[in-house]
């Protein structure tokens, strides 16, 4: 990993603060206690040009962009998992680059939150509406559509998810580009695209099956009442009975 390259000396706490280098890849670094703070250094940055100023505005992530003027409640800018956001209330808005993290202001981050609740999106894992709804599949039936993914559109039908080739337009895309692409995809993965049809035309035996098998249940549980039923009876029986029962107990 090499030596840490110390960048100076945090101003609020006095902290040494350091770029290194880690398992994950390069990061910042402040202190050297037993929990120091630490903060990736985002996918872009070069890691010999990150300076005091850069590394302690990732150390004091997430940043308050400011309260929303219509709830009150605050706005705040952060990196995560997915790239660059604005966090309000819930809802989650994507920032165009991670530098935005530091300078995105309030009307953009309202306006930004707003695109965004429109769009139907509050959490992360909030379902995106398609960018195309390409209609029923020809053969199969079934939804395909186009959607938007954290590694570019891509094609789903079913369980499949086909990625769509930087040389085609999603908006232009055509039934039969996707119909290709996802049986190519279904190909190389191994899976099975099973026609949307089949399932319907089995349903109805399956339900048979179902009303034949349920009747045993319950003649189970009868049994069990019955049995129980025996054995509150039981003391009701004369004594002699019972005092032979016990016998060979004993």
């Amino acid at each position: 990993g090499g030596e840490p390259r110390v960048l100076g000396t945090d101003p609020a706490t006095g902290e040494e603060i350091s770029v290194r280098d880690g398992r994950f890849g390069p990061y910042i670094q402040s202190g050297e206690g037993a929990k120091p703070k630490r903060a990736t250094i985002p996918r872009g940055w070069d890691p010999g040009s990150v300076d005091l100023d850069r590394a302690l505005a990732l150390l004091h992530l997430p940043r308050d962009v400011g309260l929303h003027p219509e709830t009150g409640k605050p706005i705040t800018a952060a990196i995560g998992r997915f790239g660059p956001f604005v966090l309000h209330d819930g809802t989650y808005a994507n920032l165009d680059s991670v530098d935005e993290v530091f300078t995105v202001g309030l009307n953009r981050a309202v306006s930004l939150i707003a695109e965004k609740k429109e769009k139907g999106g509050r959490g992360r894992g909030a379902a995106t509406p398609p960018l195309k709804d390409l209609g029923e599949h020809p053969t199969l039936g079934g939804k395909v559509t186009v959607q938007s993914g954290r590694y570019g559109p891509y094609v789903k039908f079913d369980k499949i998810n086909a990625t769509i080739p930087k040389d085609i337009d999603p908006a232009s895309l055509t039934m039969e580009q996707a119909v290709a692409l996802i049986a190519a995809r279904a190909e190389s993965t191994g899976k099975t695209v099973k026609a949307k049809a089949a399932p319907k035309a089995r349903a109805a035996p399956r339900k048979d099956a179902d009303a034949a098998e349920k009747p045993k249940k319950p003649r189970a549980k009868k049994a069990a009442a019955d049995a129980e039923a025996g054995e509150a009876a039981a003391p009701k029986k004369p004594r002699a009975t019972r005092a032979k029962k016990a016998a060979p107990e004993s």
